[in-house]
C-alpha cells in the first residue's frame, strides 16, 4: 500500500497521468520548436510568451512524474515510450506562422484538459484527492491559456 492507497487502485490513475505525461513533453518540444521557427509581425510577442510555456511545462513534466511515483507506478521515461502514447502530434521544424501555431496550441491545450478530466474522475473514484487536486491545477491554468490564446486570436 502507497499513501494509503493500493497500487492497484491507483492504476487507472497513474494511466491517466502518464497519458498526461506523454502528451506534456510532445507539447514540451512543440513548444520548442515554435518558439524557435515563429515568424511574422508577431515574432517578438510570441518569442517570449513561447518561452514562458515551456517553462511551465517543464515543471509540470517533473510533478506529473512524481506523482505517479507517490502512488505506486513508474513513469514513462523514453522519448519512444512518449510518441507511442501521446495523443499530441509532433510538428516539423519550419517556419511557423503566429495564428497558425496558436490555433494548434488552442487545440493541444483543449486535449490536455479533456484528457485530464478523465483522469480526475479516476482519482475522486478511489478517494486520491492529492492526484484530483494536481489535475485539477492543471485545468484551471489551461483553461487560462486558451482563454488568452483566443483572445489573441480574435475569437
Amino acid at each position: 500500500m502507497t499513501i494509503g492507497l493500493s497500487k492497484e487502485a491507483t492504476r487507472k490513475v497513474a494511466e491517466c497521468l502518464d497519458q498526461h505525461l506523454a502528451d506534456l513533453f510532445v507539447l514540451y518540444a512543440k513548444l520548442h520548436n515554435y518558439h524557435w521557427n515563429v515568424v511574422g509581425r508577431k515574432f517578438f510577442v510570441l518569442h517570449a510568451q513561447l518561452e514562458e510555456f515551456y517553462d511551465s511545462a517543464a515543471e509540470e513534466i517533473d510533478e506529473v512524474a512524481e506523482r505517479i511515483l507517490m502512488i505506486g507506478h513508474r513513469p514513462s521515461a523514453s522519448l519512444a515510450a512518449y510518441l507511442k502514447k501521446a495523443t499530441l502530434r509532433e510538428e516539423d521544424s519550419s517556419p511557423a506562422k503566429s495564428d497558425d501555431l496558436v490555433r494548434q496550441l488552442v487545440a493541444d491545450y483543449t486535449t490536455l484538459i479533456m484528457g485530464l478530466r478523465k483522469g480526475i474522475e479516476a482519482a475522486q473514484e478511489i478517494g486520491d484527492e492529492a492526484s484530483a487536486d494536481l489535475m485539477v491545477g492543471y485545468i484551471a491554468g489551461y483553461e487560462k491559456t486558451v482563454w488568452m490564446l483566443n483572445a489573441y486570436l480574435d475569437r
